[in-house]
């Protein structure tokens, strides 16, 4: 019985790919905050602060479109409700910064504007730990994984999959914007949380604070990147990678399918959740819209516009589409949407492998020539050498044989 030999477990990036790798969170972490801060606003390299807002926020989605491809391009589970974690996030990051308000705000009181106008007395339960930084940071990783958590357990366990699956994803995310929207809840119901006005006791309206956001913002989406592409290289990618062609098959395997979905599930969920807290302060608000059904659709409309299964390519997908909704939202408001659904269509029935995948078909046909001229040339090098043996009275075979050994046909 032959023996059954695994692949070697390449490099997490290439040569080239650790360069590019570098190259940007140079430009996120030093590139950036040199051209917006000390070059002059009437220069042609300068970065204007709408920019800089605009690019943070598209990092942002680029985590949330990361995240989706670890579970739907990697792990076949399509979610269309990842939104809910994403404002999950958002919250607890906004909580803490309504709290830093203090007494600067409209009512003067230590309670935020929307609970004095409420007439409410005192903060809610659920408010305990928001004037604390670090129990803010726990939180936004500690909500979104639980809740996450909770569902994944019940829905994989049940075994429901496919559009079931995302159907159940759609509405729970729509459930809790209703209930985010009351204003009983403590949330700000319809208006949210908004008028921030410092972090950490820093100005939060400063061009330091927020190139320092913006930065940071970069930094997470490259480590995420990183984390990514160690996680589907190992032996727990290849498992997820398995289940998405052929659960019944893994199952057979012996391998039990749900501890694998379940941490991939999590996992993407509190990428969103991160990528929410980061997005906030950088927009400066947050309300239960940030969990419509068209948002959480959208995330996965990056994922196959930049092609799925590619890591890259989402990343890719959520500049293209959210570049050109900044555009489109303004030249021409009223037909957005409908390029949108266009988009998604188009990509659908003519781009299946999306964008990184047109790229890599198109370098592959220029490969391709190459490679035939290659295979000439060592079809003539192969008949110049038959050609020789035959001259010479020895069999073909005999030009291929080790050193040392007697060639055919030499022997009188």
């Amino acid at each position: 019985m032959s023996k059954v030999v695994l692949p070697t477990k390449g490099p997490l990036l290439s040569g080239k790919g650790w360069t590019a790798f570098f190259v940007a969170l140079i430009v996120v972490c030093a590139v950036a905050p040199a051209l917006n801060m000390w070059v002059p606003a009437d220069s042609p390299l300068h970065m204007s602060d709408y920019a800089v807002a605009l690019v943070g926020k598209i990092m942002c989605y680029a985590i949330c479109a990361l995240a989706m491809d670890l579970i739907w391009g990697y792990t076949g589970i399509l979610s269309l409700g990842h939104g809910l974690f994403f404002a999950l996030g958002g919250y607890m990051m906004g909580m803490y910064l309504m709290r830093q308000i203090g007494r600067d705000g409209n009512y003067k009181s230590d309670l935020p504007d929307f609970m004095v106008f409420l007439d409410w007395k005192t903060l809610p339960w659920h408010w305990t730990f928001s004037d604390s930084f670090i129990a803010t940071l726990i939180l936004v990783v500690a909500v979104p994984g639980l809740i996450a958590f909770v569902f994944g357990f019940f829905a994989f366990r049940s075994r429901i999959k496919g559009v079931y699956f995302s159907i159940i994803t759609q509405a729970m995310t729509f459930a809790a914007m209703l209930l985010f929207f009351r204003n009983e809840t403590g949330f700000g119901g319809n208006n949210g949380f908004t008028d921030f006005k410092r972090i950490l006791n820093i100005p939060i309206a400063t061009q330091e604070m927020r190139m320092t956001l913006f930065a940071l913002t970069g930094a997470t989406l490259l480590g995420f990147f990183l984390f990514a592409k160690w996680l589907i290289g190992s032996k727990f990618g290849r498992v997820l990678q398995a289940i998405r062609d052929a659960e019944t098959r893994v199952m057979f395997s012996g391998y039990n399918p749900l501890p694998y979905k379940l941490t991939i599930w999590v996992i993407s969920a509190v990428m969103c959740g991160v990528a929410g807290a980061l997005y906030v302060p950088q927009v400066g608000i947050i309300n239960p819209g940030e969990m419509s059904a068209a948002n959480s659709i959208e995330i996965a409309i990056w994922a196959a516009v930049g092609g799925r299964a590619t890591l890259i390519g989402p990343i890719i997908g959520a500049f293209i589409v959210n570049g050109a909704k900044s555009w489109l939202t303004v030249a021409y408001p009223e037909y957005w949407l409908y390029f949108l659904g266009a988009l998604f269509i188009a990509v659908t029935l003519f781009l299946p492998n999306g964008i990184v995948g047109l790229v890599r078909k198109w370098l592959s046909r220029e490969k391709a020539p190459a490679a035939g001229a290659t295979a000439a040339v060592s079809d003539g090098r192969e008949e110049a050498q038959r050609a020789l043996a035959a001259s010479q009275g020895m069999e073909p075979e005999s030009l291929h044989a080790p050193l040392g050994a007697e060639p055919k046909g030499a022997r009188a």
